[in-house]
């Protein structure tokens, strides 16, 4: 496989280099974010392994342009930081895996081959309906080149909507999906959370998307 190293330290980083190269990889690495950037334009590699503590541009700015711009590779993140918080934010960011340092050599080649055996689709397609864009990965929305600013519970009552295009999904339908069995609240909170989301949809640009059909719910045409 091809595997770009971003690793600032140069001891470690080229004593891994050395390590995926002498195991048949081919390897090359990079320094600092900026250098991450720069090759990961051409989208060449196989797998990307990122430290986070890097100079010019932080491993994490690096993992979400790498997502942001809708590239799947499998991205296993080295970092010296160890708290529960650190490789939360690393996953949410799109992380695959997380490796504290220190670590075996042998740990880090098993956990890319890992990585490479899931399927190739990992990163959930985008869902697109007429300038409108969510990215079910990063759980975000844009319309055109606008951002849209959902809350958690308003993006996932649209991207139900929209998974469900053309289908007519009752306010239970939809409760169920976005409130646990253990939830206190009324499936009527639906009606509250659509028109907060209808409002904001309507704020840049997109009038009707979402129909009612009175009696029986909600759907997307």
């Amino acid at each position: 496989m091809r595997v770009l190293l971003v690793e600032d330290s140069p001891i470690l980083g080229q004593t891994l280099h050395d390590h995926l190269e002498r195991h048949g990889h081919a390897c090359d690495l990079a320094r600092d974010g900026e250098q991450a950037l720069a090759h990961l334009r051409d989208p060449r590699y196989d797998a990307v392994v990122l430290d986070l503590m890097l100079p010019k541009l932080d491993g994490l700015d690096v993992l979400r342009w790498l997502r942001a711009r809708g590239d799947a590779v499998p991205v296993l993140v080295l970092s010296a930081r160890d708290q529960i918080r650190d490789r939360v934010e690393a996953l949410d960011a799109g992380a695959d895996d997380y490796l504290v340092k220190p670590f075996a050599l042998d740990e880090l080649l098993a956990r890319l081959r890992a990585l490479l055996r899931r399927p190739a689709h990992a990163l959930p397609a985008l869902l697109q309906h007429d300038g409108l864009t969510l990215d079910p990965r990063l759980r975000q929305a844009r319309y055109r080149e606008q951002s849209l600013p959902l809350s958690p519970k308003e993006y996932a009552l649209l991207e139900a909507l929209l998974r469900a295009r053309g289908q007519v999904l009752s306010r239970t339908q939809l409760f169920e999906r976005l409130y646990d069995h253990g939830s206190e609240a009324s499936d009527k909170v639906i009606e509250v959370i659509m028109s907060t989301l209808r409002g904001k949809l309507a704020r840049v640009g997109i009038g009707n998307l979402i129909q009612t059909r009175r009696g029986f719910g909600y759907f997307i045409p």
